[in-house]
């Protein structure tokens, strides 16, 4: 890097084994929310869970990593982070094995308590993100390795482990994946350089760091709210079963892509306008998904949604920091993002029957319009602020 970008660094700028061993912290952190429909499906297909104790289990875990992840942004300090992994990780691996020796409603509060190393965990990549110079970039990076490592981890579970030990043996492979990141935690910086103090002199965000977090929030519950709906609205349109399969892989595939591009065009592109286009295709893709397509066209449809979902994701950290330049906001905006795509299933299953599904697009569309109105507000009244007399 040039002299410009190191000085760019809030705090020492990380080395590469610094930088990248706190990626693969980042990524155990999150690994849970791509092996869910595997280890929670198996357990309800081997009699452990209840369809309902499924989703509760799920909806738990990534409510108390949201959670979590928010509150260790808003009170935690950034030091002994070494300590604080190591000890994550290997709670998260004691939590993992529990898991496989429990059933019913004990695994909600399994999975609960699994969210809050989780949690920590992701808040120590957030944070280093946060102090980076190009964070929408590494945000982009981050985004597109963890989508990876969750399809290449579901994949070597359900070909090898699954089948032969069943969801036993992907809690306990998930463990030792879990207990190598303790070893890899001993790589990652001894601690960050404290961010600045807001106007008041406080260590949270001022109100327009909060608005932002909150448009942050209502675009996760766009994206995951209707996506969670996608085999519904596919049963809907009167496609066969394996439609919903092939575009899970495709949105996969296409995420993959989107977070991709979005690492390449970072800093590069106006996050506003990029933000605002985007936002506008979204809503022509509810609009198609409303219609009930046939099979390819949803296809289609399915892979657009997952490039815009991660194209997106890293566009909104610039719209933070730039409401928030103490960038408090910008390290609760992991939390944010999970607690967001936590909630937005359970709001739109209020407007969902057992004959349509189109309603969850409908909240998907409300959510996506105010979110971006939120962000454009904010850049406006920046902008007026800088503007108007005696700034």
């Amino acid at each position: 890097m040039t002299e410009a970008s190191k000085a760019a660094w809030i705090g020492p700028q990380p080395t590469r084994i610094e930088f990248s061993a706190v990626m693969f912290v980042g990524v155990t952190a999150i690994m849970i929310a791509g092996l869910q429909p595997l280890l929670l499906g198996r357990m309800e297909h081997e009699g452990l869970l209840s369809p309902m104790q499924l989703g509760q289990a799920a909806t738990a875990e990534l409510l108390a990593m949201g959670l979590a992840a928010f509150l260790a942004g808003a009170f935690l300090k950034p030091g002994r982070l070494k300590l604080m992994a190591i000890v994550s990780s290997l709670v998260l691996a004691g939590i993992d094995v529990a898991t496989s020796f429990v059933q019913g409603d004990m695994v909600t509060l399994v999975r609960g308590a699994a969210g809050i190393p989780s949690g920590v965990l992701m808040w120590i990549t957030v944070a280093l993100i946060a102090r980076s110079p190009t964070p929408e970039r590494w945000s982009g990076v981050y985004l597109t390795v963890q989508t990876l490592a969750q399809f290449v981890m579901a994949t070597a579970l359900s070909v090898t482990v699954v089948p032969a030990y069943g969801s036993d043996g992907g809690w306990f492979a998930l463990a030792g994946f879990c207990v190598a990141t303790a070893l890899v935690a001993l790589l990652i910086p001894s601690s960050y350089a404290l961010l600045p103090k807001t106007e008041s002199n406080s260590s949270l965000p001022g109100v327009r760091g909060w608005l932002a977090l909150v448009s942050a929030f209502l675009y996760s519950a766009f994206t995951i709210g209707v996506w969670v709906y996608a085999e519904p609205l596919s049963k809907q349109s009167g496609h066969d079963p394996g439609i919903t399969g092939m575009a899970v892989s495709i949105s996969l595939a296409c995420q993959v892509a989107g977070g991709a591009a979005a690492t390449v065009l970072a800093g590069r592109v106006n996050w506003l306008w990029t933000t605002m286009i985007s936002a506008a295709l979204a809503a022509a893709v509810l609009i198609g998904m409303a219609s009930l397509p046939g099979p390819t066209m949803f296809l289609v449809l399915s892979g657009a949604f997952g490039f815009l979902w991660l194209f997106v994701l890293p566009f909104l950290v610039p719209m933070v920091i730039e409401a928030d330049p103490t960038r408090r906001a910008a390290v609760l905006i992991g939390g944010a993002q999970v607690l967001g795509g936590s909630f937005g299933p359970f709001f739109a299953s209020m407007l969902v029957t057992d004959t349509d599904s189109r309603g969850a697009l409908a909240f998907g569309g409300a959510c996506l319009v105010v979110s971006v109105l939120m962000a454009f507000g904010l850049h406006q009244s920046r902008i007026r602020a800088a503007t108007s007399p005696g700034k």
